[in-house]
């Protein structure tokens, strides 16, 4: 997309946000702001009464005054950033009312700069109506927000704040201006090139180590034996930091070191179980990978691990030729329990026959209540063969506007992987079974066929191992 054509849907963004703050749904009534900055006394549920609401917008225009310095500007930021520690939700909501509707872009000089760029006629006439739709986007809430990220734990102050405004009810749109602005400079100020890969291990400091069991967001950390296995001699743990929030990894992956692909979550949780020798080591399992900050949804960095991942580990260890995940499938059950009825239809009569005698029905609610103990079920159970015939299809053939339908799978097969294998009774915890009935899936990364496989993907192909097309035959 291009930078005019990125910014024009920010701007249709920003604009809304401007017309919903006027009208917020789903709060109680109250004034528009414009009249409560007018009044003198506070009405209803108003949550700062007018004196109060003036006074901050005065601390706020002096954190975005050009004519400061940044680091003056940034000393106002500071003091305002004590208040909103303190401050209850209702008034954190005026705040974010006033950067909404007090320091955008003019939106009938955006909206002609809009319409200028939609009506060029040539690209010497686009080339102009660009700059001044360039023009016509710059405020005075950009170099707000960049006074904010300046004093010390300033970074951090903006990421919770937009994590608080995506915690809100859908029905709140009047602050979607600010978290779309928020959005776009996070994008930059948490790029890939100022990231720092940084390993953890046992020897870190015991406040980064308490982030992990923290913020693990696949396999729970129940313990501190549980989180040293994790970092053994034959596991690996990296992490993507910025140096603006360097106690907190914003994204970390647990990788384990063996000589064959992973089958099973048990033995790679398993606290007793003894190292892999890792002299032997030829395959890196990505078995957990988790996103700590929800305020940083939408900035993607995920896939630039994985790579910066691959090319530590291959320097470390050179005799590592294989790199795959043991992934959860999240979506599994609920798309069988939406979709199973239709899916099953296409087995054939001596299929059906076998799955009606083995589950008591033909249909996705048999077959689910059959699931209850997978580990119990034998390699030529119909049961079993059924529900490996759904999964492959789910994760081979189903698709939404041309993307897997499952959030992992997804993640994985953008960066360039393919669904290699499916595992059964591969995790059975209560949330694997409840997500996937117990399986397991690994994706794997063909360093040479990546591009490949995501010229597939573009293609709305999903890339697949022969086995997972084979299953998906049924």
């Amino acid at each position: 997309m291009s930078w005019a054509a990125d910014w024009i849907e920010q701007t249709k963004l920003w604009v809304r946000g401007v017309e919903g703050g006027k009208a917020g749904k789903g709060e109680s009534e109250q004034r528009p702001l414009a009249q409560r900055l007018e009044a003198t006394l506070r009405r209803g549920q108003e949550a700062l009464s007018p004196r109060e609401l003036r006074r901050l917008l005065e601390d706020l225009q002096q954190v975005a005054d050009a004519a400061l310095s940044d680091v003056e500007g940034g000393r106002h930021a500071q003091a305002l950033m004590e208040w909103y520690a303190k401050a209850p939700l209702p008034e954190r909501k005026d705040f974010w009312t006033l950067i909404v509707e007090q320091f955008g872009p003019d939106a009938q000089a955006l909206q002609a700069a809009r319409q200028q760029y939609d009506q060029a006629g040539s690209d010497a006439e686009r080339s102009e109506a660009e700059m001044r739709l360039r023009r016509a986007l710059l405020s005075s809430r950009t170099r707000l927000l960049q006074r904010f990220a300046q004093p010390q734990g300033g970074m951090r102050f903006l990421v919770d704040m937009r994590a608080q405004l995506l915690s809100l009810p859908r029905a709140e749109q009047r602050y979607v201006a600010l978290d779309a602005e928020l959005e776009h400079l996070f994008s930059s100020w948490f790029d890939v090139a100022l990231l720092e890969l940084r390993r953890l291990s046992w020897d870190s400091p015991a406040s980064l180590l308490e982030k992990l069991i923290q913020y693990e967001a696949v396999h729970d950390i129940r313990s501190w034996a549980d989180l040293k296995n994790r970092l053994d001699s034959d596991r690996r743990c990296y992490g993507f930091f910025h140096p603006r929030m360097p106690d907190v990894p914003l994204i970390f992956v647990e990788v384990a070191l063996l000589d064959k692909l992973a089958g099973s979550i048990a033995p790679l949780l398993d606290e007793s179980a003894a190292a892999v020798d890792i002299a032997k080591a030829n395959t890196a399992i990505f078995y957990s990978i988790s996103n700590t900050q929800t305020g940083l949804k939408g900035v993607s960095f995920g896939d630039s691990l994985i790579k910066h991942v691959v090319e530590t580990l291959t320097q470390e260890f050179p005799r590592l030729k294989h790199f795959a995940t043991l992934s959860p499938i999240p979506g599994l059950r609920g798309w069988l329990a939406k979709q199973g009825d239709a899916v099953l239809q296409e087995l054939d009569d001596k299929q059906k026959a076998a799955l009606e005698k083995a589950a008591g029905g033909l249909d996705a609610a048999h077959l689910l209540a059959a699931l209850e103990d997978p580990a119990s079920l034998k390699d030529k159970s119909p049961v079993r063969q059924v529900a490996l015939f759904c999964a492959a299809r789910y994760l081979g053939r189903e698709t939404a506007k041309g993307r897997p339908l499952d959030a992992v799978a997804r993640f994985h097969l953008g960066n360039g992987a393919r669904v290699e294998r499916l595992n059964w009774a591969a995790d059975l915890s209560s949330k694997g079974l409840k997500q996937s009935m117990g399986l397991m899936v690994n994706y794997l990364y063909d360093l040479k066929r990546l591009d490949r496989h995501r010229s597939l993907l573009a293609q709305g192909k999903i890339p697949v191992s022969s086995e997972i097309e084979s299953l998906c035959k049924g």
